[in-house]
């Protein structure tokens, strides 16, 4: 259980309710929303009834062609327009014209092929974040796809059943696209999961959690590096939605897309969920979580029963966190349950067993740190230094096991951490061991101004150069990024 204590550690206030905040008030503790006023997406934006729209589920993507060990898929970049706002269009950048991207559903053991079609008039790179793959196909920011150009990536899935995504990394413009639209879900599925009986089928729901700043007209507007106006809260592509829901178990597969927006999630009436598994994929044991707390790129796998309310309530999932007002960004969506239901599934106590850690035989020590606001600069990085991509920060010898300090030096300004190709154990956050719902496979680390955490990463897959970085999205486009080589 997320206790007080761990809740301090991670930045949340008495009982897990608030966070504590930058100085300036950048990231500041809500109080809880009514749920019923009128959020306004920015000066001068169109207006949006809260919970007036149904929660769309992205569509899965069938395979064109599949084999005995393979599923081949084709997939095209585009600039098209969506409803977002309930009456208005507004252009996006797509997989297959669909905002946010189609779902893939891939099975551990069996390689998905896709081939990525570049239709737009910029470069993009696709990355599949938390993959386990070679160089070739990680999707790296240097290495692109250009306009009117396809490139195919090829997936071995030689890991655990796990959430992960796609999303655009071409450098200087990743931060952009991924904000207009070109992310997607990658689940990843496996016998063992399979075995433990949990809610499947309709009653596994993706969210995909962002946020989004529109003007007037309902165009998106983009600016870099701005946590303060994107106040509009979107799951699955639309903002504010409700969720109709039987009463019984649900299996949610939730990932926080957005650029730079922390969440701090809450059930409307203080009632726990059961976290089940992380970025890497499933807990030891499932852990009961009064909050989810997830940085932009952190998945989080949980599980509500709504056979515990009576039908006709109205559940709202909070956001305690900031920055914005409370009555746009203090609420993300709406569980509206029906009658009760038979319900044959379940969650076991055990999920997984995690392998042992290995002795670490290498120490290393990186610093996160970016100018702050009012300095007039606008740079970010890691030990001191901006990202280049003809430098190697860190060579690792191929099949070692590290041991990572990770401190965030920034003195208002929350960061994450992300590596590329290797899932990390979280051994510590500031000197304590960490609390359940971390205590599996990760692939970001969120770090609350003066945080330290300890990783350790084993480097025993692929060799080659691979980046890691801030996956506050803004923050690695501005230079929070560097390169290792694996030899």
């Amino acid at each position: 259980m997320l206790t007080r204590r761990h809740a301090i550690r991670l930045g949340l206030t008495t009982g897990a309710v608030g966070a504590v905040g930058a100085a300036g008030g950048v990231f500041q503790t809500l109080s809880t929303p009514s749920g019923t006023a009128k959020a306004a997406t920015a000066a001068g934006a169109p207006a949006v009834t809260p919970f007036a729209v149904p929660l769309p589920v992205p569509k899965v993507l069938k395979p064109y062609l599949r084999t005995g060990t393979t599923d081949f898929y084709t997939v095209t970049m585009s600039r098209t327009s969506h409803e977002i706002l309930p009456g208005r269009r507004t252009d996006v950048l797509t997989y297959n014209g669909s905002f946010p991207g189609p779902t893939i559903r891939a099975r551990s053991g069996r390689t998905a092929v896709v081939k990525q079609i570049n239709a737009l008039e910029m470069p993009t790179s696709v990355h599949l974040h938390g993959g386990n793959n070679p160089v070739a196909h990680d999707g790296g920011m240097m290495d692109t796809i250009a306009p009117g150009r396809s490139r195919t990536y090829v997936y071995a899935n030689k890991q655990p059943g796990a959430t992960l995504w796609t999303h655009d990394h071409a450098h200087h413009m990743e931060s952009e696209h991924v904000y207009r639209g070109l992310s997607g879900l990658y689940l990843l599925g496996d016998a063992a999961e399979d075995r433990l009986g949990m809610p499947s089928g309709a009653y596994e729901v993706p969210l995909i959690l962002r946020d989004a700043q529109f003007d007037d007209t309902g165009a998106m507007v983009y600016t870099m590096d701005d946590a303060f106006n994107r106040t509009t809260i979107m799951v699955n592509g639309r903002p504010w939605p409700y969720m109709k829901v039987q009463g019984r178990k649900y299996r949610f597969r939730m990932l926080n897309s957005s650029n730079l927006r922390i969440f701090i999630l809450r059930l409307s009436d203080g009632s726990q969920m059961t976290q089940i598994g992380s970025d890497g994929g499933l807990l030891p044991a499932p852990a009961p979580a009064p909050v989810l707390v997830l940085s932009p790129g952190e998945r989080a796998d949980f599980v509500i029963d709504f056979a515990q309310y009576a039908p006709g309530t109205q559940l709202v999932l909070e956001n305690l966190i900031g920055p914005g007002p409370v009555e746009q960004v203090g609420k993300v969506m709406r569980f509206d349950v029906g009658e009760k239901v038979a319900d044959p599934s379940r969650v076991p106590d055990v999920l997984t067993t995690l392998p042992a850690l290995a002795k670490p035989t290498v120490e290393r020590t990186f610093e996160l740190q970016m100018d702050e606001p009012e300095t007039g600069g606008h740079q970010a990085y890691i030990n001191g230094k901006t990202f280049d991509a003809k430098r190697i920060d860190t060579e690792i010898r191929w099949g070692t096991t590290e041991l990572w300090t990770v401190t965030n030096k920034s003195a208002t300004i929350p960061h994450n951490f992300h590596t590329h190709l290797v899932q990390f154990r979280i051994l510590e956050r500031d000197g304590q061991p960490v609390y359940p719902a971390e205590a599996g496979w990760k692939d970001t680390v969120l770090l609350f101004p003066g945080q330290t955490v300890k990783l350790q990463l084993t480097f025993d897959s692929h060799r080659g150069v691979f980046p890691y970085h801030c996956h506050m999205i803004d923050h690695s486009a501005m230079g929070m990024m560097a390169h290792m080589k694996i030899t």
